[in-house]
């Protein structure tokens, strides 16, 4: 392994998140936020040490290993969340740097949990940070730094198959530079598209930017404390609702729409079926327990459960209403919401519907096995046959993230929390949700866990949003070898 070429591109990464800084800058400048100085700080910081970096470790061609990348990949989005924390630590915004650290976290992997208490006492500039930060993590640091930059064309596959979630990295084009530059663009058109839409809508330039960047990466982050309830809108939720539906959708499907002009890929997808499947028929539930329950009217009862089935199954974590006062049933059925996640290809996180799908068909074809050894089922997918190594990555994926699940659980709870807010702080925690149940619900924040469960929160966070297998595979021994 050629650490030197790792820590090239690193230092590089590095640099662009100090350009990044400048937004924020430029506008604490612009509204007289008297924490200029401290993104202009750390923007200086961050280009020092990526360009110093950069320089000192130069490198020849060749063509970067999958080890290479995957520790690109995986001290990438370490040292973005390490740097991404300097604003909050220098403005003075939080008391401690692990409470910066988990901001930061948070941010760039899409969780939208918080410790600010008061978010709207926070300057906008910090708060507008926070945004910005979940929209580079949304679609991903490393993809961006992929599509901008022709030089890793070389190693550029397996960086985007460490980084982009799925069942196995897609191609969209013959070259994977170009298929992270069409995901990009995309992404930033959906996202200027709600932008004007939100200020149509009658929202200030800064909530429309807060809200549109957290929207698209499917995050959560607002400068409300009573996130997109503050705006009491309709015309704003259904803005909202469509963005994250559209955020939890593989992006590649947009690309045979738009570029191609292939509607029969959306037509035909089982993953997307299921997808709008889960979301309506989950609504229609919560809402009819919604209405049962609390008397609500069906009107009402299904605005609230669909804007929250939408956030909580894209992973965005937006809140309308207090969803930790609803029905058992109505909770019960968000948790596992938060665990089935999004698409793949999407920037939602969590488990994914396509290997929900993938495990259902295969349970189904050992059901027929057991009674018939002799007969050979294929698993399909739409038109096409999975194979076994596909298929058994899908199980080893979802062993692995419920094994991380029972982990996160137990040490939550021998810091001192209650079941129900240990589970759910997990499950929010490694699905990128955000707010949980109980103590870390929605009305609530994560300001009072432990600094020990704060760490593993955020070793959730990241082993979620890199989809486990890119971070843990560091804790390996054979990964190490020099050879």
């Amino acid at each position: 392994m050629r650490i030197k070429v790792v820590c090239h591109y690193l230092g590089l990464l590095v640099a662009i998140l100090g350009f990044f800084m400048l937004l924020p800058l430029v506008w604490s400048i612009l509204t007289g936020d008297p924490v200029s100085a401290a993104f202009a700080t750390s923007a200086a910081i961050c280009a020092a040490f990526g360009l110093l970096l950069w320089w000192l470790t130069p490198v020849g061609e060749g063509k970067l290993s999958r080890r290479e990348a995957i520790l690109v990949v995986a001290g990438g989005w370490i040292l973005a969340s390490l740097f991404g924390s300097l604003p909050y630590a220098l403005a003075g915004t939080f008391t401690s740097y692990t409470d910066a650290c988990f901001e930061s976290v948070s941010g760039f992997t899409t969780t939208g949990a918080t410790v600010l208490t008061s978010i709207e006492t926070q300057f906008e500039s910090i708060l507008l940070w926070r945004s910005i930060t979940q929209w580079l993590g949304g679609m991903g640091i490393i993809t961006l730094f992929v599509a901008l930059f022709p030089i890793l064309g070389i190693g550029a596959a397996h960086l985007v198959e460490a980084e982009m979630p799925g069942t196995e990295a897609g191609r969209l084009t013959p070259r994977i530079r170009d298929t992270a530059r069409a995901v990009w663009l995309l992404y930033m058109g959906f996202s200027a598209l709600e932008l004007i839409m939100l200020l149509i809508a009658g929202l200030s330039p800064f909530h429309a930017l807060t809200v549109t960047f957290s929207t698209m990466p499917t995050g959560g982050f607002t400068g409300t404390n009573l996130s997109i309830a503050a705006f009491d809108s309709v015309f704003v939720e259904g803005i909202v609702i469509f963005f994250m539906m559209m955020a939890g959708v593989n992006f590649g499907l947009f690309y045979f729409l738009l570029w191609k002009r292939q509607a029969r890929q959306l037509l035909r997808n089982p993953e997307l079926k299921v997808y709008f499947g889960l979301l309506i028929v989950v609504s229609l539930l919560i809402a009819l327990n919604l209405s049962a329950d609390l008397g609500l009217s069906a009107g009402e009862a299904f605005r609230q459960s669909f804007f929250q089935v939408v956030s909580v199954m894209t992973t965005t974590g937006f809140t309308t209403a207090n969803f930790d006062i609803w029905p058992t049933f109505a909770r019960a059925a968000l948790l596992m919401l938060m665990i089935v996640g999004a698409s793949a290809g999407s920037t939602g996180g969590a488990l994914k519907v396509i290997r929900l799908v993938v495990l259902i068909k295969y349970t189904y074809n050992q059901a027929i096995r057991a009674f018939n050894p002799r007969t050979v089922v294929p698993l399909r997918l739409g038109k096409a046959i999975l194979s076994d190594r596909v298929v058994s990555r899908v199980i080893g994926m979802t062993v692995l993230y419920f094994l991380t699940l029972i982990g996160g659980f137990l040490v939550m709870s021998a810091v001192g929390l209650d079941h129900e807010t240990a589970l759910s702080s997990v499950i929010a925690s490694v699905g990128n949700v955000g707010p949980g149940l109980a103590l870390v619900g929605p009305a609530a924040n994560y300001q009072f866990i432990p600094p020990l469960g704060k760490i593993v929160l955020m070793g959730c966070m990241l082993v979620g949003r890199l989809e486990l297998f890119t971070m843990l595979v560091l804790f390996t021994p054979s990964f190490w070898k020099w050879r």
